[in-house]
């Protein structure tokens, strides 16, 4: 990709992607599977390794059945990459057959990276975590018995690292549809 498109596409305004349409490309799974392979990739990506990934996140094998791999290939090649395009998610170069995050792919990142892998959403877990340090802390500087064995600055502290390492694993996992616009655009100043 050329440095005038990044440069193109760094500029552009955040995208108006209505909830219709976030909710309409994220209910596919293979359109899921695709994006979050390129959050976790930085560069381009070509359409046979994101085939080749999300038919075997599907199929559960790897290397993924070449049958299963080429419909996936397909579909993405003819429906889903070309949605993807059409709502500046990614920027679909069909010659070339390769696939790069752009404007909107933030957006639909925040969505995406809003549910942790075990189903519950980053809010729901925040929520709980904070909600338990609070309820040990205090019940260890009130002196309740077997909680108050660790110090409710001990408690803290140890739930403050958990926080810490949380928002770093969830920043790294979905470090290139998070991070990317903010180290493109300071790269390109």
């Amino acid at each position: 990709m050329s440095t005038n498109t990044e440069s193109r596409l760094s500029l552009r305004s955040r995208p108006t992607l209505s909830d219709d349409d976030l909710h309409h490309i994220l209910r596919n799974p293979r359109r899921r599977a695709a994006l979050h392979h390129l959050g976790t990739s930085w560069g381009p990506t070509t359409v046979r390794t994101l085939s080749e990934v999300v038919a075997a996140r599907e199929t559960g094998e790897t290397p993924p059945p070449r049958d299963v791999r080429e419909a996936v290939y397909i579909s993405l090649h003819q429906t889903h990459l070309p949605t993807l395009a059409e709502h500046d998610i990614v920027e679909y170069d069909r010659d070339r057959k390769e696939v790069v995050p752009c404007s909107g792919a933030p957006h639909v990142g925040r969505h995406l990276a809003a549910i942790s892998g075990t189903g519950v959403t980053w809010e729901e877990y925040y929520r709980l975590l904070g909600t338990l340090a609070l309820v040990l802390v205090t019940l260890s500087a009130g002196g309740f018995p077997v909680v108050s064995a660790v110090s409710a600055l001990a408690w803290a502290s140890g739930f403050l690292v958990l926080f810490a390492l949380s928002t770093i694993y969830q920043l790294l996992h979905y470090r290139g549809l998070l991070l990317r616009p903010l180290l493109g655009s300071s790269a390109d100043s």
